[in-house]
């Protein structure tokens, strides 16, 4: 079953839901906001995308300039675990959309790179 961790907001995030409708393939959906990821959850998604955890923040969100930018500007650097920590309290921090189909995982942007885990 392919996995979908979903933002309905989001357009990128809607056109992989899309895909995945008219591909007829069994999914689920998740809606983020509803359904937290926890730290080994994340830290499974990770490992799954083959990126490092600040690869997954959005970096140009409010959220992250407000409170995180101006740390990285001081010259501190964050571990991945505290990059996992963050996320986990920021869950709006998350890249999605982000695919799961077992053991294969892609962030949907551009939504076409659903394609090289579902095929």
């Amino acid at each position: 079953m392919i996995v979908i961790y979903h933002n309905p907001n989001s357009k990128d995030s809607k056109e992989c839901l899309e895909i995945l409708e008219t591909s007829k393939h069994n999914h689920e959906v998740i809606k983020y906001e509803e359904k937290l990821l926890d730290e080994i959850k994340l830290s499974k998604i990770v490992n799954l995308l083959n990126v490092k955890p600040e690869e997954l923040i959005r970096k140009n969100s409010k959220i992250w300039l407000a409170k995180f930018q101006h740390l990285i500007d001081a010259g501190h650097h964050f571990t991945d675990d505290e990059y996992i920590t963050i996320m986990i309290e920021h869950q709006d921090l998350i890249e999605r959309p982000i695919i799961i189909n077992g053991e294969k995982a892609v962030i949907g942007k551009p939504p076409k790179k659903i394609f090289d885990i579902i095929s």
